[in-house]
C-alpha cells in the first residue's frame, strides 16, 4: 500500500542544516498495523508526516497504492488526504467551539455531504466508540480519553484507506491509553491499515510489525508472531 524509497528530510534554518531522515526505504502492506518506535529525535513523527502527506520530503519517492504522491498538486494532495487518509494526533486537534458530533462530521462536510446527513453519520460513529449520548459535548466537557476517542471517530468517519496515529496515547492516563489502543485494535481486526508512532512498547502488542528508527535511519524490523 505504501512504498518509500531513499527518503530524506533536512531542515534548514539560516546556516543551520539539520538532517532528520537519512535514506529511508520502507514498504507497508494493506491491512497491516505498523508501529514506528525510537528515541526522542529519531525522526519518528517526521517520517509519519512525510508518508501521510502532511509534509514534503527533501528527496526520495513515496507511492500510495501506486500513486506518486509527490507529483500531486497542492489541491490534489488536499483532496487525497481528505478522501483516502485519516489522522489521530497526540493533542487531539479538535475544534474547541464545535460539539463532538460536529468535530466528527467535519471530513464529511468538507467532501460535500449535506450537514444533517454528516451529523447522522457522525452520531453512528460516536456510538461505535462507546460514547453514545456525548454528541453535544464540546471538547472542554470531555476527558482526555474521550477527546481522543472523538479524534479517532473523526479520523475514520469517511472510511480512510490508511489511518495515521502520531503518539495517540501520549497525553492520556493508563486507562484511557488502553481504551484507545483497544479501539485501534478493533479497527485493525476489521481490515484497517494503521501506521502508529509510539514510545510505549506495551502498546505495540497488537501490531503486526515494529519499525525502529535511530538517528534518522531504520535500524531494525520486528515482525510480531
Amino acid at each position: 500500500m505504501i512504498t518509500v524509497k531513499n527518503l530524506t528530510k533536512t531542515y534548514i534554518n539560516g546556516e543551520i542544516v539539520t538532517p532528520v531522515l537519512k535514506g529511508i526505504d520502507l514498504e507497508i502492506n494493506t491491512g497491516e498495523f505498523i508501529a514506528i518506535m525510537g528515541k526522542s529525535g529519531a525522526g519518528k513523527s517526521t517520517l509519519l508526516y512525510q508518508i501521510s502527506l502532511l509534509d514534503k520530503p527533501t528527496t526520495g519517492a513515496i507511492a500510495v497504492n501506486e500513486i506518486d504522491i509527490l507529483k500531486l498538486s497542492e489541491t490534489e494532495r488536499t483532496d487525497f488526504r481528505l478522501r483516502k487518509l485519516g489522522y489521530i494526533f497526540q493533542d487531539y486537534a479538535l475544534v474547541p467551539e464545535l460539539t463532538a458530533e460536529e468535530n466528527v462530521a467535519i471530513p464529511l462536510i468538507m467532501q460535500g455531504v449535506p450537514y444533517e446527513k454528516a451529523k447522522e453519520k457522525a452520531r453512528t460513529i460516536i456510538d461505535s466508540i462507546d460514547m453514545k449520548g456525548k454528541y453535544s459535548n464540546r471538547p472542554n466537557q470531555l476527558s482526555g480519553g474521550q477527546q481522543q476517542r472523538v479524534s479517532v471517530a473523526r479520523a475514520i468517519v469517511q472510511q480512510p484507506e490508511i489511518l495515521f496515529a502520531d503518539e495517540p496515547t501520549a497525553n492520556l492516563d493508563s486507562t484511557s491509553s488502553k481504551q484507545v489502543i483497544e479501539l485501534l485494535h478493533e479497527l485493525h481486526k476489521k481490515g484497517q491499515t494503521i501506521v502508529m508512532v509510539t514510545h510505549e512498547p506495551e502498546y505495540t502488542k497488537y501490531c503486526d510489525r515494529i519499525i525502529y528508527l535511530e538517528d534518522g535511519k531504520i535500524t531494525n524490523y520486528d515482525y510480531k508472531v
